[in-house]
Parts: structure tokens; C-alpha cells; sequence
């Protein structure tokens, strides 16, 4: 149970009276069962994009990332994360109208911490609802650097051989990868 905290579910809906605990998609690590998910303030700025876009992000994992790494991702950049999304998703991902609902955090329970994901099993009435109709705007304002691509696979790739903290989302809808690329990690 969580306690003084505010969560935030980003959906692409108008006028969410409750959300009802649905069942989870199966993937290795995921929990099993219906609920409600959330996602904490400060990584809220993951799902300022449409639902089924393809993204990862990635920053410093304080005291254990590679200086190394640290240049080769994230370079010169004054932003504290990178968030990358394909080409093929910006103009949609420009034009899209958002809402995120506040919801109360007491039923809520941590899923995974590097992505600020938090569940609850129970049904959960918000506490009000924000539009945006830019969402990129309100992503740059949050000390992130947006970076667009033709494809995120070699990327990908790259981080989860980083020491960098990431999170990637949606990649089963990422543009196909370029011909002759294996990936060596599953894709969920």
C-alpha cells in the first residue's frame, strides 16, 4: 500500500468514471491476475505518447553506470532522461490528444520500481482528469530529451547491453528491423 503519493493512469479515453482491474498480458516477470496499472510522477513523461508507439527510454543508473556509456548515450545532452521513438510515430505522436487521470494511490502496489509502475487488484474511481493536447510539449518540459529514428532495434540492443537503468514499451509494434539484424534479447 502506498501512502502519500500520486499516480497517474495516461489513457486516450474522455470521461473515466472507474477503472476496473483488467487481466494482465502474459510475459515472463509480469504479474498474473486483473488490475488496475498506474504510473508515478516522475515517470509519467513514458506515456505522453499514443498507447501502441514503440519507445524506450534510458538514464543514468547513479553510482553504477559506465562513464562510458554515459557518453555514448547520452552524450552532451543537459536532459536527466533520453526518450526515443521512431520516425514513423511523430506525427501521430504530435497530433495526439491525451487525458491522465489522478488516481488515489491507497489500493496501489509497487509492480516495478525502474519503471514506476505501480497495480492495484481493485477497482479505483479517479480523482480528476488533465487534457493534453500536446504531449510532446509537456514531455520536453520534463527534463527529457526526445530523440526520433528510423528504427529502434540496434539501439535497443545497445542499451540492454549498457550499465545504463532503461525501459522499453511496445517494441512488438516497432518498425521491422533492418534486414540481416538479430536481436539476442526477447521481445515482449
Amino acid at each position: 500500500m502506498l501512502m502519500n503519493a500520486t499516480l497517474f493512469h495516461v489513457s486516450e479515453i474522455e470521461g473515466i468514471t472507474c477503472f476496473e482491474p483488467r487481466p494482465v498480458q502474459p510475459r515472463p516477470g509480469a504479474p498474473k491476475g486483473e488490475m488496475v496499472w498506474a504510473i508515478d510522477d516522475a515517470h509519467l513523461f513514458t506515456y505522453l505518447l499514443p498507447r501502441d508507439c514503440p519507445r524506450m527510454t534510458f538514464w543514468v543508473k547513479p553510482g553504477y553506470s559506465a562513464e562510458r556509456d554515459v557518453l555514448r548515450f547520452l552524450g552532451s545532452t543537459t536532459a536527466r532522461r533520453v526518450l526515443c521513438i521512431e520516425s514513423g510515430w511523430l506525427a501521430r505522436a504530435m497530433q495526439h490528444r491525451l487525458y491522465i487521470y489522478t488516481l488515489p494511490a491507497d489500493t496501489f502496489e509497487l509492480e516495478d520500481a525502474n519503471a514506476g509502475h505501480y497495480v492495484s487488484r481493485q477497482a479505483v474511481e479517479p480523482m480528476g482528469m488533465q487534457v493534453i493536447d500536446q504531449p510532446l510539449v509537456h514531455l520536453v518540459q520534463r527534463d527529457v530529451e526526445l530523440r526520433v529514428m528510423p528504427s529502434l532495434w540496434e539501439l535497443r540492443e545497445a542499451v540492454l547491453d549498457s550499465t545504463l537503468d532503461f525501459s522499453i514499451t511496445r517494441m512488438r509494434n516497432a518498425a521491422p528491423a533492418s534486414a540481416g539484424f538479430v536481436t539476442k534479447y526477447p521481445v515482449n
